[in-house]
């Protein structure tokens, strides 16, 4: 995806006069995984804005093809990319991101850019400290080869089976799989990974931000990638802000709860909490 088209759909937003709402995908998905949301919030008066990442392709295909361009993305480049593009928005926007996308929603509301956060499965930033045995294995495809932190790794479908679609049927799994995911940089896990070693580590978020602003984090009861502990431990740091935080854990859902068929539930729980601070 071209950032030449990512400014185009920030100066429609502009022009729209509503409220924006910037979702934030997270790695092995694209931009195109929030389409559902995107004409859900619109409905709801809301202009969304699905941004990239850097070098993003439009489409699966393009990505199926090309899984090369996702290499040697860092969380502080993805997150300095999404502020340059933020920035040329003429009010604050909502942001929603899922996974790496809830980490990169906290670290931009830390920044003060966002008017109201969701946060859906969020990666760990420093100072999240429990392990769980889950995420460890759900990680492993990346982190179990040091070379892969500047490489794109693909997930298999038996990897994308247990770290997102373990709470779908079979069926319901390969389609996910097929219709959805594609590469991604190894280097952001390897920075969750050790952010808790690494005092400069890109993996942190301004919790104390007085410009923080209202957020809530949504957990998936069975999430393999970001279990409850992980999402909790965020919240637990995060609530220490003056603004509100909230934390509500959907049952039965697990790492791909933003697009199998429970999405609308996700995304209507997101949508009541912008209505509540987005103006």
């Amino acid at each position: 995806m071209s950032t030449s088209h990512d400014v185009e759909r920030i100066e429609q937003a502009n022009a729209s006069g509503r409220t924006p709402v910037v979702f934030v995908h997270g790695l092995w998905l694209l931009p195109s995984s929030w389409d559902r949301w995107g004409e859900v919030f619109a409905e709801a008066g809301y202009t969304p804005i699905a941004l990239g990442w850097p070098d993003d392709p439009e489409t699966v295909s393009e990505a199926k093809e090309h899984p090369e361009v996702f290499a040697n993305k860092t969380v502080g480049q993805i997150a300095d990319h999404i502020e340059s593009l933020i920035s040329k928005l003429s009010a604050r926007p909502a942001i929603v991101g899922h996974s790496f996308g809830g980490l990169l929603a906290q670290i931009l509301a830390g920044r003060g850019l966002s008017a109201v956060t969701v946060a859906i499965d969020p990666a760990p930033f420093r100072g999240v400290l429990p392990l769980p045995i889950s995420a460890l294995r759900s990680a492993s495809p990346v982190l179990a080869n040091p070379a892969n932190i500047h490489r794109a790794v693909p997930l298999t479908y038996e990897q994308f089976r247990y770290g997102f679609a373990n709470a779908v049927s079979e069926d319901e799994a390969k389609e996910l799989y097929e219709t959805y995911a594609v590469a991604a940089p190894g280097a952001p896990l390897f920075q969750a990974a050790t952010a808790n070693l690494n005092p400069w580590t890109e993996a942190k978020v301004n919790s104390k931000s007085p410009d923080r602003g209202p957020l809530l984090i949504i957990s998936g009861e069975k999430d393999h990638t970001v279990p409850w502990a992980l999402s909790n431990a965020a919240y637990k740091k995060q609530k220490r802000n003056r603004a509100v935080t909230e934390i509500v854990e959907i049952p039965g859902r697990g790492h791909a709860l933003t697009i199998d068929s429970g999405w609308r539930e996700v995304a209507d729980t997101a949508l009541d909490f912008v209505r509540r601070f987005a103006t």
